[in-house]
């Protein structure tokens, strides 16, 4: 496939040669096949040299994506009332996962100070070296945010992922004639990155519902690390002595009974390239990311496993609107046309069906609290 995207930089291009030796060589040292989810793991996160633990560039007009606090700062402040209800039943803690430039915690301890709600912590796990070094330089006003490399063992508060999921690496797997295999990564001529299929478990396909009605040559993807990471804050909100969290997700994806559905053929991976979207997982790897949309029914099956307990399963548009965000906008008054339009136009992007208000997807869970009476009104958990 021959794409015409934006030329990298000497610099850049030589840190993909880098990456792309170093996967080989993993290639190489597993008898020549890798599964989808580590080859998604070293472009995306290879120290020094992934995507997200390299130098490039990621959000805003240098980077290749925008997401939803870099569109407003009404996003940070609406969740801020969210977790600060959560919090008033736990602890006034934060937790933040992949926290991108900083903005939405500067968003939600700006609202918050301005509140008079009192954080005691604001812990941000960040895997980039680059968006740690700008998360600290945009929160350095604030003396409760601290980073860490991991999870906690034990936490109670509020955990934040927004497009955390998404990023989360993903196996692969097709349908054949002889039942499903899983499609892993190989070296080709040239030593360049192919397919390749290996028989796989029968686990694999486990989640995908109806698995034997779907036609051959279906292709999907699994999300066992996205499941892994659902479980382990279980884990971590059961470990903590005053027991009592929630933890807000916030991504693109569908239940499984729409993720999974025929017409779906060849699954929802996708990749970021200068802001330019694409398919090809192997182009110049290190300087793209890729993602795939997030199979909610699978990560709500996860928490409660866990022993989280389902809060709720919404739209993006219905969770902001109940959480207030058209009377933050109201703050602004209409009639100063200058400051209320750019405002209202970027609320409208995150709350239109034709933009973010459908596709993204809120999921809540976990125990000890509640989300206000207010939510339950827009709440899907029922279609998981």
């Amino acid at each position: 496939m021959q794409l015409q995207l934006p030329e990298p930089s000497p610099d850049a291009l030589a840190a993909s040669r880098s990456l792309h030796q170093l996967i080989a060589d993993d290639i190489n040292r597993n008898s020549g096949w890798i599964s989808f989810a580590r080859y998604m793991e070293l472009a995306l996160y290879a120290p020094g040299l992934g995507y997200y633990s390299g130098g490039a560039a990621k959000l805003g007009k240098d980077g290749d994506f925008t997401t939803a606090p870099e569109i407003t700062p009404l996003f940070g402040a609406a969740l801020a009332h969210v977790a600060a209800d959560l919090m008033a039943q736990t602890q006034p803690r934060i937790l933040e996962f992949g926290a991108g430039t900083g903005q939405l915690a500067f968003d939600m301890l700006t609202e918050m100070q301005a509140m008079g709600f009192a954080v005691e912590q604001y812990a941000i796990v960040e895997l980039s070296g680059e968006l740690r070094a700008r998360q600290q330089e945009k929160l350095r006003a604030f003396p409760q945010v601290v980073w860490l490399d991991r999870l906690p063992g034990s936490f109670s508060g509020v955990v934040l992922g927004n497009e955390v999921l998404d990023a989360m690496p993903v196996n692969l797997v097709v349908k054949t004639a002889g039942g499903w295999l899983e499609r892993g990564v190989a070296l080709g001529q040239n030593r360049q990155f192919v397919f390749r299929d290996q028989p796989c478990t029968a686990a694999l396909a486990r989640q995908i519902p109806d698995a034997e009605t779907l036609p051959e040559g279906y292709v999907t993807e699994v999300h066992a690390q996205a499941e892994g990471f659902m479980l382990s804050l279980g884990t971590m909100f059961n470990q903590e002595a005053h027991a009592g969290g929630a933890a807000i997700l916030i991504d693109y994806g569908f239940p499984a009974h729409e993720y999974y559905h025929p017409q779906r053929s060849q699954g929802t991976l996708m990749c970021h390239y200068r802001h330019h979207a694409h398919p090809d997982p192997f182009y110049l790897p290190g300087l793209q990311d890729i993602t795939a949309h997030v199979d909610f029914t699978t990560m709500a099956q996860a928490a409660v496993d866990s022993g989280l307990e389902m809060m709720s399963y919404t739209g993006q548009a219905a969770f902001l609107l109940d959480a207030g965000i058209g009377d933050l906008l109201l703050r602004t008054p209409p009639d100063d046309a200058q400051r209320y339009l750019p405002q209202a136009n970027a609320l409208q992007r995150l709350v239109s069906p034709a933009e973010m208000g459908e596709l993204f997807k809120v999921l809540v869970v976990g125990k000890g609290a509640a989300l206000p009476d207010r939510f339950a009104l827009h709440d899907r958990s029922h279609r998981l």
